[in-house]
């Protein structure tokens, strides 16, 4: 099983081999996400990421919808404020 996290399009600019990279917020987190599977997004678009790549468009409502979803498993597993902090980057994707 696989799990994708829907994330909104902030930046978009050309990665180093030619195929667009963006930056996108999931939830307040910014990534470096190829987007090379969904040349057709723009900025303020969702994507759904896996694996540092875009790999679908989707509407709005259904990112809030699933990251509020996320939002709920993630205070049903952790108490208050007790959740793993995010690490603070990752290295940037260069190609897909």
């Amino acid at each position: 099983m696989c799990l994708a996290i829907p994330g909104r399009i902030s930046q978009i600019s050309q990665g180093v081999v030619g195929f667009p990279v963006g930056t996108v917020d999931f939830d307040g987190v910014a990534r470096e996400v190829g987007l090379a599977f969904v040349p057709e997004a723009t900025v303020g678009d969702y994507v759904i990421v896996h694996a540092g790549f875009a790999i679908s468009k989707i509407d709005e409502g259904e990112a809030m919808q699933t990251l509020a979803l996320l939002r709920q498993l993630r205070d049903q597993t952790w108490p208050a404020g007790q959740a793993p902090a995010l690490p603070d980057s990752e290295p940037p994707i260069t190609s897909p």
